[in-house]
């Protein structure tokens, strides 16, 4: 537990808050309900064991902090008390509230102990490939992340981009990510991630009748509008780790036909892009300024890739 001041309040709040949940108390000393309220909120902190913190914050003190908080969330009584994550206060509760209530509260903002374990595997597997280990031990982890929790989306995600990325038109390996990418199926009409994931994951399964390049090089030099043809070797190039080729082969079609397949071409150009997208960092918080205290983090900017920009270009030159 910490106290909170104008002087910490970046350092030990948001900037806390971007590595694990931080819980601010918002008391005074005059408030009877505070005092009732803090001895439950401290055991809690020690129950979770380090899964959130606890900070707390004299509105008597500090009444800058407490006032901009209060008139954010239209609370005007203590104790109040906000959650912060990721630099940013995302929800909060009012009153001496008992320890049950707390403990739902505290659920939807504390990542349980398989989270956090999962977490940590995602996190060692993405500085193991970082350092150019081994890649099957990289593979062993996240798919230990995924069964530690099945509901984290980075970690399945990783998973099956790498066994994508391995499996060639290796049918274990590509029966491997279909069993791995179903659990999270549904997804695909909400998160482009995993749409851009179940295109290449249904090229790779199209290789298991793909006809050889040869014959399709010959079809499409015979019929320029052979669409099929060349959706096949853009599949093939896609699964081959020629992404920038599967997008050129893509092209040529849009450019003969923009809703060929209802639209299958396009949509697949796209996921292409979205599987070439460096995932942003996390946000930084914003610091306070002129003594007017942010309490709203900045966005993360991801820096440009001159290839993606480039072939974002050219569909839209194609597309309009």
């Amino acid at each position: 537990m910490i106290d909170i001041t104008i002087e910490n309040f970046q350092a030990e709040l948001i900037e806390a808050s971007m590595q694990q949940p931080v819980l601010l108390d918002i008391w005074a000393p005059w408030c009877g309900p505070c005092k009732s309220l803090s001895p439950v909120l401290e055991k809690l902190e020690t129950d979770y064991e380090g899964r959130f913190l606890l900070a707390k914050l004299n509105s008597d003190e500090q009444p800058e902090i407490a006032g901009q908080l209060s008139q954010a969330f239209g609370v005007r009584s203590i104790p109040f008390c906000v959650m912060f994550s990721q630099g940013q206060p995302v929800d909060g509760f009012v009153g001496a509230l008992p320890e049950a209530q707390i403990r739902e509260f505290l659920a939807k903002h504390v990542p349980t102990e398989h989270e956090l374990v999962a977490e940590a595997e995602v996190e060692e597997a993405e500085q193991l490939m970082a350092e150019g280990g081994d890649v099957q031990d990289v593979l062993a982890k996240l798919q230990e992340a995924v069964a530690i929790d099945p509901a984290n989306d980075t970690a399945r995600l990783d998973y099956l981009k790498l066994l994508l990325s391995l499996a060639g038109d290796e049918p274990a390996r590509i029966a491997q990510a279909r069993h791995a990418f179903e659990p999270a199926a549904a997804k695909v009409l909400s998160d482009t991630r995993f749409s851009a994931v179940e295109h290449w994951l249904k090229a790779a399964e199209a290789m298991a009748q793909a006809r050889p390049r040869a014959e399709l090089d010959a079809a499409i030099a015979a019929n320029k509008r052979d669409f099929d043809a060349r959706f096949e070797r853009a599949q093939q190039l896609l699964v081959a780790g020629e992404p920038t080729a599967a997008m050129d082969e893509l092209l040529e079609i849009l450019m003969r036909d923009k809703a060929w397949n209802q639209d299958l071409a396009r949509k697949t150009y796209v996921a292409i892009l979205e599987l070439m997208t460096k995932p942003a960092p996390k946000a930084a918080a914003e610091a306070a300024t002129k003594g007017t205290l942010e309490i709203a983090g900045k966005a993360a900017v991801t820096s440009s890739d001159p290839v993606l920009d480039q072939y974002r270009r050219k569909l839209s030159m194609v597309l309009f």
